[in-house]
């Protein structure tokens, strides 16, 4: 049995929530350069350059890349082998410190009241079990913008993956420019009502464009990518042919009688951090 302090936990989690916030992963610039390099209209490729501009200064200056620095959420891949005693207690003492340290905005409130936490806690924690003496942590500061574009849909069975593309493809259109694209679309398909949109959000950790290595899925998200980019949403909603750097889906059986699907849709700071202690 590993067993780990609690206090690794907090400075870690404190140290990635500065970072994550700050710096975008190198996959998703890499995204945006290539991009500019596709695009043909030109307020698409100076909305593009405006977006890498903004990364830049953020990383050099240390500063958040969108004034909306999110809800916290937290992944957690714990082996079976690991301990950690009050690991929850450590998770949100790290998110408190990120958010002071990093002289974060303050945008959790208590959802009756509306009265603001002042910490930007409690986060969203998500905790799985695995085998092995390994604790992997995914940190994912979700902006509202994005987050409130995304959708939930309990489908027919009959309704078919045409059905699914159907629903994933208006559900960008509907988004317009609300969730500053070139987005990335995270897809939960199968499960039920709460899982699909688990599945949804999870997608979102797999690295940028990084196929499914089921060939039929990664084939649908090749698919909804292309239907996507002949919406002419493009970068920040004014035109062009990259609404979506890339569509990431998830699956997981669900009943005979439903097909339930769910779309969380990231801003084009796709801010997410790993880390393996």
């Amino acid at each position: 049995m590993r067993e780990i302090p609690s206090r690794k936990i907090v400075e870690a989690i404190a140290r990635g929530l500065e970072l994550a916030v700050r710096e975008l992963p190198q996959e998703v610039e890499k995204a945006l350069r290539d991009a500019r390099e596709k695009e043909d209209y030109l307020l698409a490729r100076a909305s593009l350059e405006i977006l890498l501009e903004n990364a830049r200064l953020a990383r050099e200056n240390g500063l958040p890349l969108c004034q909306d620095t999110g809800i916290p959420v937290v992944f957690i891949r714990m082996g079976e082998e690991v301990r950690v005693r009050g690991l929850y207690a450590a998770v949100e003492e790290g998110l408190r410190e990120g958010a002071r340290r990093g002289y974060l905005r303050a945008s959790v409130c208590e959802a009756l009241s509306r009265k603001n936490t002042r910490t930007n806690t409690p986060g969203i924690i998500h905790l799985e079990l695995t085998p092995g003496e390994d604790l992997e942590i995914f940190l994912l500061p979700k902006g509202c913008g994005s987050e409130n574009m995304s959708r939930l849909a309990m489908l027919p069975p009959a309704a078919g993956l045409e059905g699914v593309k159907r629903f994933v493809v208006e559900t960008v259109l509907q988004a317009g420019a609300n969730p500053c694209p070139p987005v990335t679309v995270g897809i939960g398909l199968g499960g039920d009502f709460e899982y699909a949109a688990y599945l949804a959000k999870k997608a979102l950790l797999r690295p940028l464009g990084n196929p499914h290595p089921r060939e039929e899925v990664a084939r649908l998200e090749k698919e909804i990518l292309g239907e996507i980019n002949r919406l002419g949403i493009g970068p920040l909603g004014l035109g062009g042919r990259t609404t979506a750097l890339a569509v990431h889906l998830e699956t997981h059986p669900s009943h005979i009688a439903s097909l339930p699907v769910a779309v969380n849709l990231q801003c084009h700071a796709h801010r997410m951090i790993r880390m393996v202690l």
